[in-house]
């Protein structure tokens, strides 16, 4: 797991670039240790967008996204709708460009009653995305406790015991 600049314990400046860059860090890190067919890549919320950068750029085994968001722009213009957002945000992460560049398998994880993610990003992100990517939808959960659903783990367990 890695802490981008500015969370967690992380301190430094951030930009998205200097994110990416940690991202192709933390990977060459990975790699020192394991071949790229043992490395999953997971991203989670924002991380999602980061996530489905280095899984373009770099080999691995598959792709996970749990919440995702199509780019910041469309996150924020859901909530902004009525502000010029593309002038405003500072960071694009724009996943949408970054997943159609993904070899690798792709998973998503996504609630229906996601509170901060609308389900319908994903649903977006499903169409761009290579032939065999998977939306795996749930139902009872909200953004912070995708992981309480059965569905999740069931399916999560199922992906990862695969080759």
């Amino acid at each position: 797991m890695i802490d981008y600049p500015g969370y967690g314990k992380s301190t430094g400046k951030r930009t998205e670039q200097i994110i990416y860059e940690d991202a192709k860090q933390f990977y060459k890190m990975a790699r020192a240790r394991f071949s790229k067919d043992s490395i999953i890549i997971y991203g989670r919320s924002l991380g999602t967008g980061i996530a489905s950068y280095l899984a373009s750029v770099k080999d691995c085994r598959r792709l996970i996204l749990e919440s995702p968001y199509y780019s910041m722009e469309a996150l924020f213009r859901h909530y902004a709708f009525i502000y010029p957002v593309n002038w405003m945000c500072k960071y694009h992460f724009s996943t949408y460009q970054y997943l159609q560049n993904v070899d690798a398998p792709v998973t998503i994880f996504h609630s229906t009653n996601d509170e901060v993610i609308p389900y319908k990003q994903s649903k977006r992100l499903l169409k761009l995305a290579k032939p065999g990517a998977e939306l795996v939808t749930l139902e009872k959960t909200k953004h912070n406790t995708v992981n309480e659903s059965p569905l999740y783990h069931q399916k999560l367990d199922s992906v990862l015991q695969q080759q």
